[in-house]
């Protein structure tokens, strides 16, 4: 089983592919359930070099963002080799 780490959010890159995806009312209503219940399920993110890239989680990574933290859980994932 996969554990959590703390991220730096400052160190999380959003590829272009979640560009356009983003709902700030879905943002405002996960960070209010965040506040409540905590987080759910950590984002997802691989390592690339100086930062971590996002692979899933985009909503999530901008309620914390949107919350004023320094860090979210996240789970590394590998790079998929195609």
């Amino acid at each position: 089983m996969m554990k959590a780490v703390p991220v730096p959010l400052a160190k999380i890159y959003v590829p272009a592919k979640f560009k356009g995806t983003l709902d700030q009312a879905k943002v405002e209503a996960l960070a209010d359930d965040i506040v409540e219940k905590g987080l759910q399920m950590p984002i997802q993110v691989r390592a690339d070099k100086e930062r971590y890239v996002l692979v899933a989680g985009l909503h999530r990574l901008e309620a914390f963002r949107y919350l004023g933290e320094a860090n979210i859980p996240a789970l590394l994932v590998a790079a998929r080799k195609f």
